[in-house]
């Protein structure tokens, strides 16, 4: 794949997420208060050989734009830069050294990988995102409630793009 196209394919990718979750999963709400955050995906497959600071710089957009819409004050940002910047840490993690050495296509990793990898990224940014909209450790217990149930809600509905948008062509 050619840069342009590349460059498209990663616009493409921003774009509909942002609007998937801004016209559909914001009006979603589960138990009251469990709102599923898909824009991750965004994050989560941006291209293992892509540039790493616009990875950063459109976490931070795709954040940004996020918490325009929900009234939230840079949270989603926030979030969104940290899950970003570990992404890295969580790949190595995740998969070892087929991330090391460039070997693995994530949407057609095994699953047990894949869900270490949406799993764990999913808490990370849900329980930063929770943490600062709380603005205190007194509602601890709503942060934890609010990240595992959403966190869960999200990780299934990722798992369930990821299986659905990246087949394996056999």
């Amino acid at each position: 794949m050619n840069s342009s196209t590349r460059w498209l394919s990663i616009s493409g990718r921003f774009l509909v997420v942002l609007a998937l979750q801004i016209l559909v999963m914001d009006r979603i709400l589960l138990f009251g208060f469990a709102n599923p955050l898909v824009y991750c995906y965004f994050i989560l497959l941006y291209p293992l050989s892509g540039n790493r600071v616009w990875l950063i710089v459109s976490s931070f957009i795709l954040g940004l734009s996020v918490d325009m819409f929900n009234d939230t004050g840079g949270a989603h940002a926030a979030a969104s830069v940290f899950l970003g910047w570990i992404r890295p840490t969580l790949l190595n993690f995740s998969f070892g050294v087929s991330y090391q050495y460039n070997t693995v296509k994530i949407a057609n990793a095994p699953i047990g990988q894949q869900i270490i990898f949406v799993l764990s990224a999913v808490i990370l940014h849900h329980l930063v995102l929770f943490s600062l909209e709380a603005g205190s450790w007194t509602y601890w217990l709503l942060v934890l409630k609010s990240t595992l149930i959403t966190s869960l809600l999200s990780t299934v509905l990722i798992l369930t793009a990821f299986q659905f948008f990246n087949r394996k062509n056999t």
